[in-house]
């Protein structure tokens, strides 16, 4: 009993040292989003201060970094959640020469590094001389979105009752009317759970963005750019925060959705 409890109480311990040691760092980019001082960290902060949050609510290119951010994660979403909806189906049940190949390239841009993505694409829109736009961006981040639906879907098609498709084709229901009233409403919580993934992480992406944008400035590219050429430190942390805010709603309902569909062990 002893040794149980002590090997407990080291796997609690190393859980919370693994849990410092992710959110430390946001801690302390919470703190000095409120400092004082505006060219130098200095731990603690000699002073305490909310006037940075009026000075970025102020900058028109933090709004025009966060519109654009989010129509990015918007529309990628979308097409994130059409694509990879629409693959998920077509793997799901059928069985067919190649289909694990498929898989694995459907997953594979979420498991390379963002930069060989964003070479890969910076050189394709090169080779197909499509200039960089807001569209470039965009199918960039679809890349990877898609693999978020696509796993979501996915698993929840592989765990559909067959027999309720049946039933539902033997009742007269055609394919439509099966996939409204029938697979639809299964997979909801699924996709919603998939989309506000791949919106958050649309949102702060900054590697493929940097490879896939010309004049565009996404916010965290914007946040790149301050801290290269650091101006008011402080306002990037405000902004720093603001992200951290914004995506951390998105992945806790996520995560939620997700529980919630688990079965439940006995």
């Amino acid at each position: 009993m002893r040794t149980e409890s002590q090997a407990s109480w080291g796997l609690k311990a190393a859980a919370w040292g693994v849990v410092a040691f992710l959110h430390v760092p946001l801690a302390l980019i919470v703190l000095y989003a409120f400092s004082a001082e505006d060219k130098t960290y200095v731990f603690p902060p000699p002073a305490l201060t909310t006037q940075w949050f009026g000075v970025a609510w102020g900058r028109d290119d933090v709004w025009q970094a966060i519109s654009l951010s989010f129509q990015v994660a918007a529309w990628s979403t979308a097409i994130a959640l059409v694509l990879g909806t629409l693959a998920a189906a077509a793997l799901a049940r059928s069985r067919f020469f190649g289909r694990d190949a498929i898989s694995l390239l459907l997953i594979l841009p979420i498991a390379l590094p963002g930069v060989v993505t964003g070479i890969a694409l910076r050189s394709a829109y090169g080779t197909l001389e499509i200039p960089f736009s807001f569209w470039t961006i965009v199918v960039g981040h679809a890349t990877f979105c898609v693999v978020v639906v696509f796993n979501n879907a996915v698993a929840r098609l592989r765990r559909l009752n067959p027999n309720l498709i049946e039933a539902s084709m033997d009742l007269g229901a055609d394919g439509f009317q099966t996939l409204r009233h029938i697979i639809l409403p299964q997979l909801g919580s699924a996709l919603l759970a998939g989309a506000l993934l791949a919106f958050a992480l649309s949102f702060d992406e900054v590697i493929v963005t940097t490879f896939t944008a010309g004049q565009q400035t996404t916010l965290p590219i914007w946040m790149l750019q301050e801290l290269i050429r650091p101006r008011q430190r402080p306002v990037t942390n405000v902004v720093a925060v603001v992200i951290i805010a914004l995506t951390f709603v998105p992945i806790l309902l996520a995560y939620r959705l997700t529980r919630a569909d688990e079965p439940t062990q006995r």
